[in-house]
């Protein structure tokens, strides 16, 4: 595009891009109608919300705080506005373009306010993975905006897009923001496939808003957990298992042989892998089996040993296993005869009270710092997808229509691990509403008051209004008890059951209008050259919005909007300023005022005044060639 009149009228953000994509500068993700899914979300429309008593189910205080709105996902996330940046956790599990599982209408690509469903993309779409981008890149823009600076997305996909899916995440929270990739066992064993290899696996891409603001927490501790800490030496310091002394990691110091005072064998770590702990500590707790050891090169290839200083012999095989009838064994230990391999203790007091999501949750490492990177969780620890459809199946009964259903176990574990106990989880794609009942049995169980807002349209053009006929009707049969098999318990809590109407909602509308119109002057006043740059003011007097004070920049001098939609006064006047002086004052900053208007009414020594441009005005609906511009004072 040459034309510099076209080039001056497009967004700052696709300015960029364009720069990027001609200088090469890192790694871009690009897909026909990449630009406008980008442009997609800032257009959609908020819609009214409805309230219907008899879908919502549950106590007052559980119906005050937890929702299942009815209604396209893109339109719901615009309406609830006033959730932006107030969300813990999104976990939501979307289609995965299998063939007929998510709809696309072309017309969105220009108007996502159509009101056509489309059509189904099937399998044998060529344009299906570009269509499944184009409708889910302005639904993540639009999920990264709802979550706050410490919020996580954890989003389940499997093999078809999981590439394109981690692309589009990188892009928009940052390859830097990534915590973990999960990988999740769906089925306990593989079934004949004649087409070649079985996935048993899916995926959960997990990012963070902000990865140095990010808590991952502790799994509660289970019976079955502790069950595995005995103390069979009668050792003082309680309970302990046994504990791995090989790292998974190779270092050349700390791979060395270690010789065992009970058979004179020599042992190597286990794998690629390396000693964990100092040489010197190693030395003295094998010398605690009663004999002298010291450092010498053994001709291995690998750093000096740690062997016995005495040659091998019965005498010494008797101390070590005499020690092994006496209390309290030494840390680093032989197994219960003596005959295996070097092993330590882990003590039950010294680790978290918690149960730490490591890297193989199969076999745990408990006294290790967490470090999700790409981690596996094999179907006992996260529950298969038949578990999910049958456990679907236990509380509706028969017909529901799913076969692919994430299990409660899964939820439950991903909950814990990054929404804290009075925090708000989203999610967007609700189907079955796992998400809802993982949230109220964790209240239930450990006294949490988590609260949940589901998102679900079903496929109204079939009759099948299944956020009415099964999400809710899931939710409300866990909550009161009255499974479909007779053998559930009531937990309590409760939800409002809100429909989206055709009808915009004017003042959420507003409001979403005058944030993108901040975020315009500031990126105007921001890349000025000659202008200091400025930051966003987020916290305002008893927690209202400022009328117009909306940042202030290096100077701690104020900058002021006057603008609150086109219906109202777009202009700086006397009593405008006045409003102005007091908001300043209130928020500390200097008496220099830089003031964004259409107009300029007054003439004061103490106010820098910019125009706001007629393009912009425009572009929020108002008509400016229409306007009188007579100014009348």
């Amino acid at each position: 595009m040459d034309d510099i009149t076209n080039l001056e009228s497009l967004p700052v953000e696709q300015l960029i891009e364009m720069i990027r994509a001609k200088t090469g500068a890192g790694v871009n993700l690009s897909f026909p109608g990449k630009i406008l899914a980008r442009q997609i979300g800032r257009r959609v429309r908020p819609r009214n919300q409805r309230t219907i008593p008899s879908h919502s189910a549950g106590d007052e205080h559980g119906r005050s705080r937890n929702f299942l709105i009815e209604g396209d996902n893109l339109q719901a996330l615009a309406s609830l506005y006033r959730e932006r940046g107030q969300i813990d956790m999104i976990l939501t599990d979307p289609p995965y373009n299998t063939g007929d599982d998510f709809r696309y209408n072309d017309k969105w690509d220009t108007d996502p306010n159509d009101p056509d469903m489309g059509e189904f993309v099937g399998s044998d779409d060529p344009a299906k993975h570009t269509k499944w981008m184009k409708f889910m890149y302005p639904r993540l823009q639009m999920m990264r905006a709802m979550l706050k600076p410490t919020g996580v997305l954890a989003i389940c996909i499997d093999s078809r897009e999981l590439f394109h899916l981690g692309q589009m995440l990188d892009e928009l929270f940052g390859e830097e923001n990534r915590l973990a990739i999960i990988n999740w066992q769906k089925t306990a064993a593989p079934r004949s496939d004649k087409d070649g290899i079985t996935a048993t696996t899916e995926y959960i891409l997990v990012y963070a808003r902000d990865y140095s603001r990010v808590k991952t927490s502790s799994l509660e501790r289970t019976e079955a957990d502790n069950r595995r800490y005995g103390n069979p030496d009668s050792d003082s310091g309680g309970l302990w298992r046994e504990g791995n002394l090989s790292a998974r990691t190779w270092s050349e110091n700390s791979d060395y042989a270690i010789q065992s005072p009970f058979t004179g064998e020599l042992h190597y770590p286990a794998g690629e892998g390396s000693w964990r702990h100092p040489k010197i500590n190693i030395k003295k707790w094998l010398e605690q089996w009663g004999s002298s050891y010291y450092e010498k090169d053994i001709a291995d290839g690998k750093v000096k040993a740690l062997v016995l200083r005495d040659k091998f012999s019965s005498d010494i095989a008797k101390r070590a296993f005499k020690k092994l009838i006496e209390p309290e064994w030494p840390f680093i230990w032989f197994g219960r005869d003596g005959m295996g391999r070097p092993r330590t203790k882990t003590y039950l007091e010294r680790i978290k009270k918690g149960k730490v999501p490591v890297t193989y949750w199969a076999d745990e490492e408990l006294d290790v710092p967490v470090e999700l990177g790409s981690t596996s969780w094999d179907f006992e620890e996260s529950g298969r997808s038949s578990d999910g459809s049958s456990e679907l199946t236990s509380i509706v009964g028969k017909g529901h229509g799913f076969t692919t259903v994430k299990p409660l176990k899964l939820m439950l574990k991903l909950i814990q691990l990054w929404t804290p106990a009075h925090g708000t989880v989203l999610d967007p794609f609700a189907g079955s509403g796992t998400t809802g009942h993982a949230v109220l049995a964790l209240n239930h169980l450990s006294g949490s008051d988590r609260r949940f807002i589901l998102i679900e349209q079903g496929r109204p053009e079939r009759g099948d209004t299944y956020a009415r006929a099964l999400t809710a009707d899931r939710v409300k049969r866990v909550i009161d008890g009255n499974w479909y098999n007779g053998k559930g318990q009531a937990i309590g809590g409760g939800f409002t059951f809100k429909t989206l109407e055709k009808k915009v909602d004017a003042n959420t509308l507003l409001l979403m209008e005058r944030d993108e119109m901040v975020d315009t002057v500031i990126a105007s006043h921001s890349s000025t050259s000659n202008r200091r740059s400025a930051t966003l003011i987020t916290v305002s007097n008893e927690n209202q919005p400022y009328s117009y004070l909306v940042a202030k920049n290096a100077s701690n001098e104020g900058i002021f909007l006057v603008w609150s939609g086109p219906e109202a006064n777009t202009d700086f006047t006397e009593e405008v300023y006045e409003i102005i002086t007091e908001e300043a004052e209130a928020a500390g900053l200097t008496n220099v005022y830089h003031v964004y208007s259409r107009r300029n009414l007054i003439v004061t020594d103490d106010v820098v005044w910019y125009q706001i441009p007629d393009r912009i005005l425009s572009d929020f609906g108002l008509d400016i060639r229409t306007e009188s511009f007579i100014e009348e004072i």
